[in-house]
């Protein structure tokens, strides 16, 4: 049975990380094009004794631009990624490829181009993450704040609903409240979380319904990249006015601590 850390990283991973795929398909032009006449059905999963099932797992319903995400079991799945443990799932998204950690492939011999075009995904997904500095091109600068922004507010949402003490008391004593990440100028780059009496939801976006409760903004890309990619000290950033905090500093800080966090579990 995996501990609590890493059954926590499996979570961002499989319900965090890995829905990223839809948006690399949707913004990546190249493959974008590969998927245009795929219709198949994904599951990434991993072995785990404890799980219901068998395994914890999460699968994709992809009819070339259609995308549905389903953070659950598919009993039948056309292609699957399935890792042998829940350790060897989280070693391999961390960047540490080995015989040990590389996961059952099938479905590949049947559905040669389905699987071609998720793995171009998966891969290009794991360079975006994985760069150390920003990108030079300012529509990959774009779509690496958006799989951040993403990751971050699934990620928080994820360590409540699976219960992290200190992110779940934080839900319970919340009020009904939506707390955004944005970038100025840059409507298509934004990602919200709303958290009520213990209960969270993430979603890609603005929040139109209300005006977030508290909004994390940055004065460009580069700025948010600066802080996304832990190049920037927050506080600095804010002071230099990289960071616009719409709503209490203090939440701005709590907010920055359960981003830290997210990205600790996720290195």
């Amino acid at each position: 049975m995996a501990d609590r850390e890493a059954f926590l990283t499996n979570k961002i991973f499989l319900n965090a990380a890995l829905p990223l795929l839809k948006v690399i398909a949707a913004d990546v032009p190249s493959i974008n094009k590969m998927f245009k006449n795929v219709h198949c059905v994904y599951q990434v999963s991993c072995l785990a004794p404890e799980a219901p099932g068998g395994k914890y797992a999460i699968h994709f319903v992809v009819n070339g631009d259609e995308w549905k995400i389903h953070p659950k079991i598919e009993p039948r799945p056309m292609v699957e990624l399935e890792f042998k443990s829940v350790e060897a799932l989280n070693a391999f998204f961390k960047g540490k490829i080995a015989p040990a950690t590389l996961p059952k492939m099938k479905g590949v011999t049947k559905h040669p181009a389905a699987f071609a075009a998720f793995m171009a995904a998966l891969l290009k997904m794991a360079n975006l993450l994985g760069l150390t500095e920003p990108p030079e091109d300012e529509d990959t600068k774009r779509l690496l704040v958006k799989c951040y922004f993403y990751l971050l507010s699934a990620g928080i949402s994820q360590l409540n609903k699976n219960g992290h003490e200190e992110v779940h008391d934080w839900a319970l004593k919340s009020p009904d409240r939506v707390y955004a990440f944005a970038v100025q100028n840059e409507p298509t780059v934004s990602a919200f979380i709303r958290v009520k009496a213990g209960k969270s939801r993430s979603g890609k976006g603005e929040y139109k319904r209300a005006m977030p409760f508290f909004t994390l903004k940055f004065r460009d890309l580069d700025a948010a990249l600066g802080t996304l990619m832990s190049i920037d000290d927050m506080l600095e950033a804010t002071k230099e006015g990289k960071i616009i905090m719409e709503g209490a500093p203090e939440f701005g800080a709590q907010i920055g601590g359960y981003m830290l966090l997210v990205g600790s579990l996720a290195k």
